[in-house]
C-alpha cells in the first residue's frame, strides 16, 4: 500500500478500537512514523514515538529497586499512563535481540515488568526490510506472528498531496511530477540520496537558496538545477489567477509541469482556482486541467473551499465540460 492508504488504514483501525499491534514494513525515508504521527494528531489522541535501537533493555523494563526485601521495577517515565494513544516502537528490528525480547512483552502481553500499557493506548511498531540493506535483525516468529503485517511503497501521489498541504516549495512538487522515478531512489555509493525525507530537507534548503545535494545527492540536485532554469520560462502566474493571461500553455514539458505545480501552490481562493482552470482549459490539453484539479481539490476541501468552488463551477458550462469526466471519477 502507499503512505496514503496507510493513512486510512490506521484510522480505521483506530475508529473501530481494533487494538492488534501493527508492523509496518518499508524502505527508509518514505514517511512511516511521519504517516502514524499525522493519524494521532488527526484523531486527537497521545503519540510517543520510541526509537528502540536508541534503547538498552534496562531502559524499557525500568530499573530494579528493593523493597522490602522483594526486587521491583520502576517503568521509565516515557511510557503512557493513561488517556488514549499511539505507542509507537519504531526501527524495532533494529534493536538487538535482548531488546527484541523484553519489546515483544509489549507487544503480546501489552506489559512489561510492572508496567501495563493503559486500555486506550494501541501498540504499534515499524521497521526496515533486509532489501533496503539496513541492518536490521531477524524478528523472533513469536512476535512476528502476533502483528499485523503492513508493507508500504512510495508513491507519487501520496507525496505529491502531502507537499501540497505542508507548502513544499511548487518547484520541488514539479520536478517529481516530471521526474517520478526520483521520489525514492536509493543510493548505495552515496551518503544522501532522494527520498520523500530527504526531499522534505531539501525544501528547506530550496527556501534559503542552498544546495540541495546533501539531502538529495548531486545527481538528483543537478537535475534539478536544470528543472528550475526550465521553470523561470513558465507563464507570469499572478496574471492567470487574476484572470488577465493572454499568454499560452507552453510547450516544454519541463515547464509544463513546473506552472502546474505552481498554479496549485498558489491557489487561495475559489477565484483564482476558477481562473485558473478556465485558463488552462482554454489553452492546455484536458489532461492538465484534470491533472491539476487532482491536486487543487484536496487543497479547496482542507481550506473548506470546495462546496463553495463547486456552486460556482456549475455555472460556467465550458468549464464544467472539462472537469466533467474527472468529477465523475472522482466521485
Amino acid at each position: 500500500m502507499h503512505p496514503g492508504h496507510l493513512s486510512d488504514y490506521l484510522s480505521t483501525l483506530i475508529a473501530h478500537q481494533v487494538q492488534h499491534s501493527v508492523m509496518i514494513w518499508g524502505p527508509p525515508g518514505i514517511g512511516k512514523s511521519s504517516v502514524v504521527a499525522q493519524v494521532a494528531a488527526q484523531r486527537r489522541i497521545g503519540f510517543i514515538d520510541i526509537r528502540l535501537s536508541q534503547l538498552a533493555p534496562t531502559d524499557l523494563r525500568g530499573v530494579p529497586v528493593p523493597r522490602d526485601g522483594v526486587t521491583y521495577w520502576f517503568p521509565p517515565e516515557f511510557l503512557p499512563r493513561d488517556g488514549e494513544g499511539i505507542l509507537f516502537l519504531d526501527e524495532i528490528n533494529l534493536a538487538p535481540p535482548a531488546l527484541q525480547g523484553v519489546a515483544q512483552q509489549l507487544v503480546l502481553d501489552r506489559r512489561v515488568g510492572n508496567y501495563t500499557v493503559p486500555p486506550g493506548w494501541f501498540v504499534w511498531a515499524a521497521g526496515n526490510r533486509k532489501e533496503d540493506r539496513a541492518a536490521v535483525f531477524d524478528m523472533p516468529a513469536p512476535l512476528a506472528n502476533r502483528f499485523l503485517h503492513l508493507r508500504v511503497e512510495p508513491n507519487l501521489d501520496s507525496f505529491r498531496h502531502y507537499a501540497i498541504g505542508k507548502n513544499l516549495h511548487e518547484q520541488i512538487v514539479g520536478f517529481l511530477n516530471f521526474r517520478p522515478s526520483l521520489l525514492h531512489k536509493p543510493d548505495l555509493n552515496s551518503e544522501s540520496w532522494p527520498s520523500p525525507r530527504s526531499w522534505e530537507m531539501a525544501d528547506t534548503l530550496l527556501k534559503l537558496d542552498l544546495d540541495l545535494a546533501p539531502a538529495i545527492g548531486a545527481g538528483a540536485a543537478a537535475e534539478f538545477r536544470v528543472f528550475r532554469q526550465a521553470a523561470a520560462q513558465i507563464p507570469a502566474i499572478d496574471a492567470i489567477l487574476k484572470g488577465k493571461s493572454k499568454q499560452a500553455f507552453p510547450d516544454e514539458p519541463s515547464v509544463q509541469y513546473a506552472l502546474s505545480s505552481g498554479l496549485v501552490s498558489r491557489i487561495g481562493n475559489v477565484e483564482q482556482a476558477l481562473n485558473a482552470l478556465r485558463w488552462l482549459s482554454r489553452n492546455a490539453a484536458p489532461e492538465w486541467v484534470q491533472m491539476v484539479a487532482a491536486d487543487l481539490f484536496p487543497k479547496l476541501r482542507s481550506r473548506k473551499l470546495y462546496d463553495s468552488f463547486m456552486r460556482e463551477v456549475q455555472g460556467d458550462t465550458e468549464l464544467l465540460g472539462f472537469l466533467a469526466e474527472f468529477l465523475t471519477l472522482a466521485a
